[in-house]
């Protein structure tokens, strides 16, 4: 089976829109400005084409600062990146006038305590675009999606006058596909804030600062294509028609749902690995069944993209140490009907997308969302469920310690006896969980294995004296570690720490014990 990679990405990319706080569809929309654009500017081809993933991905890095965003917002990542969508950095009194509309809909004390941090912090906002850019431009690369597509995407937060993140590029120092997302952003927030003419009074004030001042003459010049963009109602099958020749396909999904199984899980330190590790023991427990190659793909892929849906989550309550209140609980089951709802619309993937709507439902019908109760001929949505649910046991929450794999088996046969979880399938998964088997010997990544242990904590969300008080090591050790993983690993960033540790297999429940 061949797709549209369009088709792949352009539905996945409504997850993206989800972790950044705006509405679903943003990401296309912009995308489809950002091509009419580049038209506009003579782009064909290859060139274009660049163009064309850069706008549709530019959200692809938001979840590498969710953490640090929730805590600037007091527990609302999805607030901040809405609020200061577009907002130039460097604009200090605009900083702090949109700074005023945090937490309209929250207390004053939480209010109050969003506005202190913000203003408090003056180079959040270049901090956050570092981690973003460091993110976005990693996976794209795990996407195959080109070195063009890869340079521009950790590009998007430079200034065409300089002063920009992460490396204060300026003018032609900056990729054109960059560049004319730069524009293409600016008029989609200003259409869908103000309308089109005052987006296009927004874009010329910007001309020559942020955004490349010839674009903008070409925008002023020719703004009936743009307009007549922004103003469709619904924009798919034109952002479909509007990908440049010769348009890519993929035939194996499995190292895009890869890529997005690390957006999602890197929405929180305390999910780094976790839809990898629910994927490897679903796709074991599948196979050791004697089902078909096909279904263990199939399962292996629902696996990895069960839990996307947990980026349209505010981080505060993921992160939340306490109980859940009702409203908040509310919030959370609804990652289960966001995933499905993602998956829905990737051609391919009605299997997966069906199976990933019912693993958190039970056999007794006390799940969520929906309270339904997976028939027994879906053996995938019930052996996701149990193995979803091993895994997490596994792994240290805000509110509650990790289990040991022992009083894991046990909670889930006393799961499976209450008729919560399918009997066969908490025998599948357990049998696939390999209580006994153990790694030999770890891998080597030219760490330590103290070095390992100071970059998982970090790669956890742990600050520097916080890995010193849990290792019980002294402060000036650990910055000690932490440069030199930093240099042994090739990053800059939390966020490119986390990432590594995911893909090379760090961030493991045995590892945290």
């Amino acid at each position: 089976m061949s797709l549209r990679l369009a088709e792949v990405l352009g539905a996945l990319a409504s997850a993206t829109d989800l972790a950044a706080g705006v509405p679903m569809g943003t990401s296309v929309r912009t995308c489809l400005v950002a091509t009419r654009l580049g038209e506009l500017l003579g782009q064909r081809g290859d060139a274009l084409s660049t163009t064309y993933y850069v706008a549709l991905l530019r959200h692809l890095g938001c979840t590498a600062f969710s953490h640090e965003a929730a805590h600037l917002g007091a527990g609302d990542d999805h607030d901040v990146l809405r609020t200061f969508e577009g907002t130039d950095p460097r604009d200090t009194i605009g900083v702090a006038t949109r700074s005023l509309d945090l937490r309209r809909d929250a207390s004053f004390g939480a209010r109050a305590l969003a506005i202190g941090r913000v203003l408090s912090s003056p180079s959040a906002g270049h901090e956050l675009a570092a981690a973003h850019c460091d993110q976005a431009s990693s996976l794209s690369a795990d996407l195959g999606l080109g070195d063009e597509v890869t340079r521009a995407l950790s590009q998007i937060y430079e200034r065409y006058s300089g002063g920009g993140s992460p490396r204060g590029l300026t003018g032609d120092g900056i990729a054109v596909s960059a560049r004319l997302l730069h524009a293409a952003q600016g008029l989609e927030i200003g259409a869908r804030r103000g309308g089109f003419v005052s987006a296009l009074e927004g874009l010329s004030k910007t001309s020559g600062r942020t955004v490349d001042p010839e674009i903008v003459r070409v925008v002023l010049r020719e703004p009936e294509p743009l307009a007549s963009v922004l103003a469709l109602e619904s924009t798919w099958d034109a952002y479909l028609d509007a990908e440049p020749f010769p348009r890519a396909r993929v035939s194996d999904l499995d190292t895009i749902a890869v890529a997005f199984a690390r957006y999602a899980d890197l929405k929180s330190p305390w999910f780094l690995g976790h839809s990898e590790g629910v994927a490897r023991l679903v796709r074991r427990a599948t196979e050791a069944s004697g089902e078909g190659e096909l279904e263990g793909k199939v399962a292996y892929r629902a696996a990895l993209l069960h839990d996307i849906g947990i980026v349209g989550v505010p981080n505060g309550i993921w992160e939340k140490r306490g109980p859940l209140d009702a409203a908040e609980s509310e919030q959370c089951k609804m990652h289960a009907f966001l995933s499905a709802r993602i998956l829905a619309k990737v051609p391919g993937l009605s299997a997966e997308a069906r199976a990933v709507g019912l693993h958190h439902e039970r056999c007794d019908g006390s799940g969520y969302p929906s309270g339904l109760v997976p028939p027994a001929a879906e053996r995938l949505a019930r052996r996701l469920a149990v193995a979803d649910a091993y895994r997490a046991m596994l792994e240290e929450r805000p509110h509650r310690a990790a289990l040991g794999p022992a009083a894991a088996e046990k909670e889930l046969r006393g799961c499976a006896s209450r008729g919560e979880l399918c009997p066969r399938a908490v025998a599948d998964v357990l049998a696939a969980a390999g209580h006994t088997q153990a790694k030999s010997e770890p891998p080597s990544h030219g760490l330590t294995a103290r070095e390992v242990e100071v970059l998982v904590k970090l790669a956890r969300g742990l600050t520097n004296k916080e890995v010193s008080a849990a290792l019980r090591i002294a402060p000036r050790t650990v910055q000690h570690h932490v440069e030199n993983i930093y240099a042994k690993i090739g990053v800059s960033t939390r966020a490119a720490a986390a990432l590594f540790a995911v893909r090379n297999e760090l961030v493991v429940p045995t590892l945290e014990a």
